[in-house]
């Protein structure tokens, strides 16, 4: 096994990182039923780093005394062995450290977020909750992390609410088929795809989410997608800021279209500045549709809330319910293939007009598209039980490569103006723009307009 000197600052750091979400130290005396606990709970999150070795701040007040470890590499082989007990294995890199703080060594095991419910030798599945390793006793909630991890998929829970005729007898499952090739029958179908259950002919969440005409009545989960318009630019809208709310349902093919055209529709009537002047809210079509297509095929069924899309005056947000599955990061993201709903992902491709016809790159066309209109990038962020992702309305320019442009073609801006075309949220930050385009010699203020009517124009050669 590998071993690292580390610098005695870089072991001082680690003495004293209090443990937290990521982070875990314990005393090279730990017992490997606790040890197990810990990497069991970072594996079954998000993943982490555990230093066997280090001892707690309680136990020991000098942080350099704290760097303790063991004599020898093969006192550790105990505590080694009880991970191996884990079940399933987790994903976990080990090597031994050293530094001049002390001649013995301390064990780090790097803990990756993992696809899979890991438990302990006694069966016990533990989650990392900021720096606690908490039990979770409870079947339902053992079976809502595997369906967040992506370890299985609420698409394939049986709806014993519903019936077969839910899916075969729906108007959607005759489009479908009407385009299908080869010609096959849609009980047939359904069986061959698991969409029904073979044994009890019960339909399966993904059958309904598919082909039901209404798969929000009889899924008993949240599953359309919520459209809400604020009027306002601001990150935390309140009450006055909500303009309307629209939810709009049926099978996801035809759910998914009628979503990005209402979106669409709606931007129409939304006037931002834009280097070119003032013109209707426009994104590149493919950016819009895929990060749409994205959000309802790769959600999270299993957690009863729709898909929401936030229309501001200078952004859209689209919400998708779940957290990022597996080993999916927001900064992998772009880079791996992995669907959380694969009978969804392949039905929906089989579509004539296949609305991801491109498997695998909806995202990255999204992101090429923006670069292309010369937009700034979408934000991914991962919030609480949801993946959101933020299409700003801003150009791709540095702020004072957009004011110039927009004065190539208007002889005045505002900064009302600057700020919409920049992106900028803070009146004194684009101010502070002005001024360095000022000092530059490239525009001045305009002198007869004063107060909230300041305006600035190129400066005469």
């Amino acid at each position: 096994m590998q071993v690292r000197e580390v610098s005695k600052a870089d072991a001082l750091a680690l003495s004293c990182q209090p443990e937290g979400h990521f982070y875990d130290r314990k005393a090279a005396q730990i017992k490997g039923a606790k040890l197990q606990k810990i990497v069991c709970a970072f594996a079954n999150a998000d993943g982490g780093d555990v230093y066997v070795g280090i001892a707690d701040d309680k136990d020991q007040a000098d942080p350099e005394k704290r760097w303790a470890g063991a004599p020898s590499m093969e006192e550790f082989n105990q505590l080694i062995q009880s991970l191996m007990e884990l079940s399933p294995s987790p994903p976990m890199t080990l090597e031994f450290l050293r530094s001049s703080l002390s001649e013995n060594y301390v064990l780090h095991i790097q803990v990756d977020k993992s696809q899979s419910v890991h438990q302990t030798a006694d069966g016990t599945v533990y989650e990392r909750k900021g720096a606690q390793s908490l039990p979770i006793r409870e079947a339902e909630r053992i079976t809502a992390l595997g369906f967040a991890k992506g370890a299985s998929s609420y698409e394939d829970m049986q709806v014993d609410s519903a019936d077969a005729e839910d899916v075969v007898d729906s108007d959607e499952i005759n489009v479908f088929l009407g385009e299908y090739s080869p010609k096959t029958d849609p009980l047939d179908l359904s069986l061959n795809k698991g969409l029904i259950d073979r044994k009890t002919f019960k339909p399966k969440a993904c059958g309904l989410l598919l082909f039901s005409n209404e798969p929000s009545v009889v899924i008993p989960k949240k599953c359309s997608v919520k459209i809400i318009r604020y009027e306002t630019k601001e990150d935390d809208p309140e009450r006055d800021h909500l303009g309307f709310t629209e939810t709009i349902e049926g099978p996801l093919y035809p759910l998914i279209r009628a979503s990005v055209e209402r979106v669409t529709e709606i931007m129409s009537s939304i006037n931002v500045w834009t280097t070119d002047g003032a013109k209707s809210m426009q994104y590149p079509p493919e950016t819009l549709w895929e990060i749409v297509v994205n959000a309802v095929i790769h959600r999270d069924y299993s957690v009863s809330d729709d898909v929401q899309i936030l229309i501001f005056d200078n952004r859209i947000e689209v919400l998708s319910p779940g957290r990022l599955p597996g080993f999916v990061s927001r900064e992998n993201i772009l880079d791996v293939r992995y669907a959380r709903n694969p009978k969804i992902v392949g039905m929906l491709s089989k579509y004539k007009n296949a609305p991801n016809k491109d498997i695998g790159e909806g995202l990255n066309t999204a992101f090429q598209k923006m670069k292309e209109w010369k937009m700034r990038n979408p934000e991914i962020l991962e919030e609480d039980n949801y993946v959101r992702v933020v299409i700003p309305h801003a150009s791709l320019a540095t702020p004072q490569e957009a004011i110039m442009e927009f004065l190539s073609k208007n002889t005045i801006i505002t900064n009302k103006q600057a700020r919409d075309i920049t992106g900028i949220k803070s009146e004194n930050a684009v101010k502070s723009e002005f001024y360095k385009l000022r000092d530059a010699g490239s525009i001045e203020m305009i002198p007869e307009l004063k107060g909230n009517k300041a305006a600035w124009r190129l400066k005469a050669k």
